[in-house]
């Protein structure tokens, strides 16, 4: 050993090889955390005795890595830097809704002439756009502090922040209902969807639960009583035109006879609320949601069935209803209504068929949402590398949902439905991989993100800016 070479040496040091003699030990310090003087090295040959050797743990250089289950990745926030963390799970649910949202408006939704539905209706009719609306109130619930609701100052910048994404959204959906769209267009109702879950944004889980259950029970009795009380179902898509010449007939339709009414769809509103205040990460919680999730699509979809198969459900409706046939019951079964159900008896509230907006319907498709939403964050525990362009896609769905609509106004693509459907999911998956890699957040994100923000600093400021 070269005489530069250094060693501490502590009491009952010896040397490698030799053993201590035999008799008591000497006692030895307790170590109670408290900073010691440093031993000073000697080179060799010098024997000496030191004070019990300083332990210190090694400096932390990063945050610990996340628990097994608990799939995140940061990704860019609205001001270009990499701060936020976003569960890929919920990407990956969003994106797959983006998916069936995309098929129900390009792909046949009857699969035969007997008027069978393709498997593509049956797995996203209404289900697409149910699970689109419980992860935005995810979305709501991870912007006003995720698991812990926000309060005070925070909370009054939150809730101006909602309501401006809400305005924007709203805007957004009523300029794009200017083109003659091929399909109905959600964004006019998320916005309006969006003011309304304001107030719910302090509630608890629980309350959050119970608010989803009263809106899926009371509003579809609502929607119904009113549909022979205020104006009817006539836009397919209300531009601002409509809105400012038949206020009524609009507000009446956003809110409970349109196709997506804020009232009863305010039951995935709150649910996905009550989701996004939860420890989406853990595993225990990802199987609770598929579990539970099954048990309540089943009350949902299988009480209706068991109306209509086992006790006459569909004679009683006939019989209330004289110009309704066998034919148009199981229509509005499979189909949803044409545009709305009869008002001729209560009963008609036990179909559970898409778009009809009845207890059973928003029940099953709300368990529907929660296997969906558990069973992508377990997957994406196992093979999240494989949904990279689902994930991408999931975080810029107002962007490519956008473009998807003016691509239907512009392409006609029921010659070749399934040759047009994978040209846009190819170009959106490649698209946002590649724009997330860029820059980050989607282009209409970005603007509603910033927009949102800035006018929430700026209305409710801090002490120090005030």
């Amino acid at each position: 050993m070269s005489e530069q070479s250094t060693k501490v040496v502590v009491e009952g040091y010896l040397p490698p090889g030799h053993r201590p003699a035999p008799g008591p030990r000497p006692e030895r310090e307790v170590w109670t955390g408290e900073d010691r003087e440093q031993a000073q090295p000697v080179t060799e040959g010098e024997l000496w005795t030191a004070q019990t050797p300083i332990v210190t743990a090694p400096p932390r250089t990063a945050a610990p890595p996340p628990r097994q289950g608990a799939v995140v990745r940061n990704l860019p926030s609205a001001d270009g830097r990499r701060t936020r963390r976003r569960i890929v799970g919920v990407d990956v649910t969003r994106g797959f809704a983006l998916l069936g949202m995309i098929a129900v408006h390009t792909l046949p939704a009857s699969a035969d002439a007997a008027g069978n539905p393709t498997w593509t209706w049956s797995l996203f009719g209404g289900n697409a756009a149910a699970l689109f609306a419980v992860l935005a109130g995810g979305s709501l619930a991870f912007l006003t502090g995720g698991r812990t609701p926000r309060r005070g100052r925070d909370a009054a910048r939150s809730r101006v922040s909602l309501a401006v994404r809400a305005l924007l959204l709203f805007a957004v959906g009523l300029s794009l209902n200017f083109l003659d769209i091929p399909a109905y267009n959600i964004l006019i109702y998320y916005g309006l969807m969006f003011l309304l879950a304001i107030p719910f944004t302090l509630m608890s889980v629980r309350w959050l639960l119970v608010s989803a259950l009263t809106f899926a029970v009371a509003s579809p009795f609502l929607m119904q009583w009113s549909l022979e009380h205020i104006p009817a179902h006539v836009h397919a898509n209300p531009n601002l035109f409509d809105l400012v010449n038949e206020p009524a007939t609009v507000l009446a339709e956003l809110f409970l006879t349109g196709t997506y009414p804020a009232l009863p769809w305010m039951t995935f509103i709150c649910l996905g609320m009550a989701l996004g205040r939860l420890p989406l990460t853990r595993d225990r919680i990802q199987v609770l949601l598929v579990v539970i999730g099954a048990v309540v699509a089943a009350v949902g979809k299988g009480i209706s069935l068991l109306m209509l198969y086992r006790f006459d459900l569909e004679y009683a409706l006939i019989e209330t209803t004289p110009w309704m046939t066998s034919d148009d019951v199981w229509t509005a079964q499979v189909y949803g209504p044409d545009p709305q159900l009869p008002t001729t008896t209560w009963q008609w509230l036990l179909l559970s068929g898409p778009h009809t907006n009845t207890p059973f319907a928003l029940i099953g498709a709300a368990g529907l949402a929660m296997v969906a939403l558990g069973g992508f964050l377990i997957a994406s525990r196992a093979i999240g590398r494989w949904f990279t362009p689902l994930a991408a896609m999931g975080s810029m769905t107002l962007t490519l949902y956008a473009s998807h609509l003016v691509f239907l106004t512009f392409v006609e693509v029921t010659p070749m439905p399934w040759f047009w459907y994978v040209v846009q999911i190819a170009v959106a998956a490649l698209v946002a991989t590649a724009w997330q890699q860029a820059l980050g957040n989607g282009p209409l994100e970005r603007v509603v993100t910033r927009a949102s923000k800035a006018v929430g600093r700026a209305v409710v400021r801090t002490p120090k800016e005030s």
